[in-house]
């Protein structure tokens, strides 16, 4: 951290000393200025060629857009995604003098000419004290406005130009973060008790799976002994976590979610633990969407913990399945499910009966079409791209996971009941098998599966619908 910190003050100082090259005082960083102005701002900066006046710019411009309000940041981000793209004219220019004489030299020509001006802006914001935060926080932004963009495009009230120019813009975004969030920089920490308070609230806030109540909910996940909880982090965001993995350290195989979280249960000696459950994953920068962290996570988890406790035999999750009811309420309508037989339709109108998980006989009618309904979601279901429905069986799948078992009624609270009727699933991390999963999953689509599972696939069902399939 002492090395951070030096860094830190070393581009303050630059920063002060660039202040009287550009003419900026201190007064002027946060001065005003609307979004035409700052993207002439932005020009001056990849103009530029001295280092300490750059440092200064660009942080008067970053100062400066944490400013304005949400309209003018759109009309910024606007303003960059138009006008920042590459220079037309240089690029015919290198392709014609390529197609002319090929060479490795003029194909690296023709490399730089067709950068977009925009990956050269970030790259130099960056360079400012506290760049890296404020170009995440900036490209949620971004997310905001290519949202808009989208539902303008809905309603026939969009520029086409615009929108694909702002999507190219976030691919200038997501290219350069996927190398400055690289796992060589990444940093793992434990998570407990004695963690700052200031990080220990940001858990708080960023749970995304089952929400932390408050304080004492938050000390029941990090303090007990069969507890862990690691997070990611970053040099450049020293106290901002990335993504973060929460552990139960348990004897056998979790069916459900309401005992790991319980506060009477009583807790297990780690040396007698046979099983670490991961059961909430949670990405905490919106900003560093499309950056892959998770796989990264698990594995080194995994390590850790094999080495910290040798009993340690089984590793699985204990995951939601975000889009199953959404999936399941289209099948019910469809002239033709999928997954589903006859009998299957008429029993899952049983979920449309309040409360119907609290009367054991309907819960039971339910459960034997629900079960087969979700082995089909999982194994037969595809998106466009050939690959599983699921955003979760996709991120699992494709770290080399087996989707192991489905829980009937695993989560029952509102959040769980309404996107999937209660259902939560066991992927194993089985490390004998985990690159040969990863790569018949990566190469044929292929769905590692335990023979529980695909038992409860229906005998008698049309084949799955046909798909392309493509990398995921």
């Amino acid at each position: 951290m002492a090395a951070i910190s030096f860094f830190g003050d070393l581009l303050q100082t630059i920063s002060d000393r660039g202040r009287d090259l550009v003419g900026l005082g201190r007064g002027d960083l946060a001065g005003r200025a609307g979004a035409s102005e700052l993207a002439r701002l932005c020009d001056d900066l990849i103009s530029r060629r001295g280092e300490a006046s750059g440092v200064a710019l660009a942080r008067a411009i970053l100062d400066r857009y944490a400013g304005l309000a949400t309209p003018e940041r759109h009309a910024f981000l606007k303003a960059i995604a138009v006008d920042f793209g590459a220079d037309h004219r240089a690029v015919d220019a290198a392709i014609s003098a390529y197609l002319a004489a090929p060479s490795r030299a003029r194909l690296g020509t023709l490399h730089e000419a067709a950068e977009a001006r925009s990956q050269e802006l970030i790259r130099r914001l960056n360079l400012a004290g506290g760049g890296t935060l404020s170009l995440v926080r900036m490209r949620e932004d971004l997310f905001d406005l290519r949202r808009d963009l989208r539902k303008e495009a809905r309603d026939g009230q969009s520029d086409p130009v615009l929108l694909d120019a702002a999507d190219s813009l976030d691919s200038d975004f997501e290219h350069l973060f996927a190398s400055w969030f690289n796992r060589g920089f990444l940093v793992l920490r434990h998570i407990d008790w004695t963690t700052p308070a200031h990080i220990l609230e940001k858990i708080i806030r960023y749970e995304a799976v089952h929400a932390i109540a408050d304080w004492d909910d938050l000390r029941a996940r990090i303090e007990p002994p069969d507890r862990r909880c690691f997070a990611f982090f970053h040099p450049a965001l020293a106290d901002e976590p990335l993504i973060f993995v929460e552990v139960a350290l348990t004897d056998a195989i979790a069916p459900a979610i309401a005992p790991i979280l319980s506060k009477d249960r009583k807790p297990l000696a780690p040396r007698a633990a046979t099983t670490a459950i991961f059961y909430s994953i949670s990405n905490c920068q919106k900003g560093l969407a499309g950056v892959t962290f998770g796989n990264f996570l698990i594995k080194q988890v995994v390590e850790d913990l094999a080495r910290e406790i040798p009993s340690l035999k089984t590793f699985v999750t204990l995951s939601p399945v975000p889009g199953f009811s959404a999936w399941l309420a289209r099948e019910r309508r469809a002239d033709s499910p999928q997954g589903l037989v006859p009998e299957d339709i008429e029993a899952l109108r049983g979920l449309d009966i309040p409360g119907w998980q609290e009367d054991k006989a309907l819960s039971e009618t339910v459960r034997k079409a629900l079960i087969p309904a979700a082995a089909a979601y999982f194994l037969r279901a595809k998106n466009e791209r050939g690959r599983p429905l699921d955003p979760v069986a996709r991120f699992h799948l494709g770290n080399g996971a087996r989707l192991e078992r489905i829980n009937f009624l695993g989560d029952v609270s509102s959040k769980g009941l309404s996107q999937s009727h209660g259902l939560m699933v066991n992927y194993l991390y089985d490390l004998g098998a985990i690159e040969k999963n990863h790569e018949t999953y990566a190469n044929l689509g292929t769905v590692a599966a335990s023979s529980a599972v695909s038992r409860e696939l229906r005998a008698k069902l049309p084949p799955p619908r046909a798909v392309a399939l493509a990398d995921a």
